[in-house]
């Protein structure tokens, strides 16, 4: 169920806002804790993985300490993603960290505490949260490749505790700023935005003039990639899947062409005259449709495998064109996510949601895994 500051405040207590300035305790964290005698109180609802092989459950755990170098963001909304479903189905011994952890890796919401002063973040101040960890220090992260930090073996919503709850404590240099974004719809862009732009970054020298670019599954990130593309190159993007609304969709955000799945080999023979395609970037993952990539490129082009369905496919000579990159992008850096979070913010992209309230997450998971989401399922921490 979801808990409203109310919910966390013992029965007759009252805040006062006096007393909180006297004891220099945040006006969220206050609320939610209740007066002075109450602060012992400091818990909250969240909804964890308790244990492999068993469904998550709402369960009270403490509100977090900051650590140094720490903010402390109340959390507004989190969106959902497959990654999640996998945990929730896995095995012991599946992945490589414990439970129990607080699912929710896509978090947007507000500044509340700070470890320290840090610059323009005050409290109240609309956030975004990256992916972590994203240490700095490490070789990758000093490369400017912090999506690919030495520390990502667990992360905030698996393996460490994420956003599905009241708060979470978060790195500063992992937060984004926002401007006139509403936090809701800044909250899939940690992880589906990034990811899709980053993987577009990474082909886009390859569309150079005249170019074709593909899009597998244009369902929520896929829909993102068509966006970008239309953004960042001049290519004519081509839009597939196996359901027509998504394909519709795709043409409204700005794909020149819409090809169903069981016509995509006829259909890409056709447009580039048998000349194959620049890039592909599937967000599917299934090896239909990481063969459909591999055969559709052409010499000098790129494929990128997004989407994580477990398929596989044969590469060697012969079967692959000549001086053809493939690659697995992993999610985005955070230069990444301020440049989507810029686009977001000046109108040029287009997020779209279906909104579930915190006491109905399991119902937004069951449609995650159903593919009957519309965009991405975003839950309100309400």
């Amino acid at each position: 169920m979801a808990l409203g500051y109310d919910s966390y405040r013992p029965p007759g207590a009252t805040s006062s806002h006096s007393e909180r300035a006297a004891l220099d305790v945040p006006f969220a964290l206050w609320d939610a804790c209740g007066e002075a005698g109450s602060m012992g109180v400091e818990t909250m609802t969240a909804f964890r993985m308790v244990e492999w092989g068993r469904a998550p459950e709402f369960v009270e755990v403490p509100i977090p300490e900051l650590a140094a170098g720490e903010v402390l963001v109340e959390v507004v909304a989190v969106g959902l993603c497959h990654t999640d479903v996998h945990l929730m189905h896995a095995s012991v011994g599946d992945y490589g960290f414990p439970v129990p952890f607080t699912l929710g890796h896509e978090i947007a919401g507000r500044v509340v505490e700070r470890e320290s002063p840090w610059g323009e973040l005050t409290e109240g101040h609309a956030v975004v949260v990256a992916a972590g960890p994203r240490c700095g220090i490490c070789l990758a992260c000093l490369r400017g490749q912090d999506n690919l930090c030495a520390g990502r073996t667990s992360g905030r919503g698996w393996g460490r505790d994420g956003g599905l709850a009241r708060f979470v404590a978060v790195s500063r240099r992992e937060l984004v700023p926002l401007d006139s974004l509403d936090p809701v719809l800044a909250a899939p862009l940690s992880d589906a935005g990034v990811t899709a732009f980053h993987a577009v970054c990474q082909i886009a020298p390859k569309l150079r003039g005249a170019a074709t670019a593909v899009v597998i599954g244009v369902g929520g990130l896929g829909s993102l990639a068509v966006q970008f593309l239309r953004q960042l190159t001049g290519a004519r993007v081509v839009a597939i899947d196996a359901q027509s609304h998504r394909l519709a969709a795709a043409r409204e955000l700005g794909a020149d062409h819409a090809l169903l799945a069981s016509d995509a080999t006829h259909g890409l023979d056709e447009l580039t005259r048998g000349l194959g395609v620049d890039v592909v970037l599937d967000f599917v993952g299934t090896s239909d449709t990481m063969d459909l990539a591999i055969r559709s490129v052409r010499s000098g082009g790129a494929v990128g495998i997004v989407g994580a369905a477990g398929g596989t496919v044969s590469i060697g000579w012969g079967r692959l064109p000549n001086d053809c990159d493939v690659f697995i992008p992993m999610g985005g850096t955070t230069a990444d996510l301020h440049d989507v979070v810029a686009l977001v913010e000046a109108g040029r992209i287009t997020i779209d949601i279906e909104r579930f309230a915190f006491a109905d997450v399991v119902a937004a998971y069951a449609g995650v895994q159903a593919g009957e989401i519309h965009g991405r399922a975003v839950v309100e921490i309400d």
